[in-house]
């Protein structure tokens, strides 16, 4: 994690967001990986954040990480192709809070690395129900919250393989594809709203996912989640403007 007091140029047109106190934040995919890392980050920056994750205790070591580290965070047990338990989230927050300051969409799934023809169904519709339909729920549930902000964030990780389209990875390509066209679909539908919707990709991380995905390769050799998280924060500053717009970790520029 980078330092937290002056901001600083983390390259690629990009600053570092500095403090975010008293900015509300729901991130998916909380427990582990990129996701744990942003909720760390941004409750360090004095965020509140709403960790969503299906395991309890998953969830709970991720809240003592975050009281380690000064933050304060609300744990939301929830699997995501709930549609109704999604479904839900959006007046929950309302109730309590009134509105929400910055949305980072990280959960995902790799599906099976197979050719179209040999990929299971239940397989496929899990990967685009975790990729994108559940995003889209979010989208649906939140976009009333959002709005309320006086400059809300969004961002969504997506991946190089959405444009990069090769043999054996069509469940997860074409359903980073769509999620894609749904964010940037979902910017321009904002209007003159105080939201942006943006895209991240982070590029190969060292994470369970690209280990299951690429086995074979050294995890040393690969930045840390932790690495990725300052860029993906500033992403969620109320001074970052852009919309539709997509960024690479690898390539330290928007694409």
């Amino acid at each position: 994690m980078t330092e937290l007091s002056d901001p600083v140029a983390l390259g690629g047109g990009l600053a570092d967001p500095g403090r975010m106190d008293g900015r509300l934040a729901v991130v998916t995919g909380a427990t582990r990986g990129i996701g744990a890392a942003v909720a760390i980050d941004l409750a360090a920056r004095g965020a509140h954040v709403i960790a969503v994750g299906r395991k309890v205790d998953a969830l709970e070591a991720l809240d003592d990480r975050i009281k380690s580290a000064g933050g304060a965070s609300t744990l939301v047990p929830l699997d995501l192709t709930d549609g109704p338990g999604v479904d839900r989230l959006g007046e929950s927050i309302f109730e309590r809070w009134g509105k929400l300051d910055i949305l980072v969409g990280n959960a995902g799934v790799l599906g099976r690395i197979a050719p179209l023809a040999h990929i299971p169904a239940k397989v496929w519709q899990e990967t685009f129900d975790v990729n994108v339909t559940a995003n889209w729920r979010l989208i649906r549930t939140l976009d009333p919250v959002l709005r309320r902000s006086e400059a809300a964030r969004c961002v969504f990780i997506t991946s190089g393989a959405a444009t990069k389209l090769r043999a054996n990875w069509g469940a997860y390509a074409i359903s980073k594809a769509a999620l894609n066209a749904m964010i940037v679909t979902y910017a321009a539908e904002l209007g003159t709203a105080n939201v942006r919707s943006n895209l991240f990709s982070p590029g190969p991380i060292r994470t369970a996912m690209r280990a299951a995905a690429v086995p074979g390769e050294d995890p040393e050799t690969l930045p840390t989640p932790d690495e990725v998280a300052p860029y993906i924060a500033a992403m969620c500053a109320p001074t970052f403007d852009r919309s539709a717009a997509t960024w690479s970790f690898s390539e330290k520029a928007f694409l």
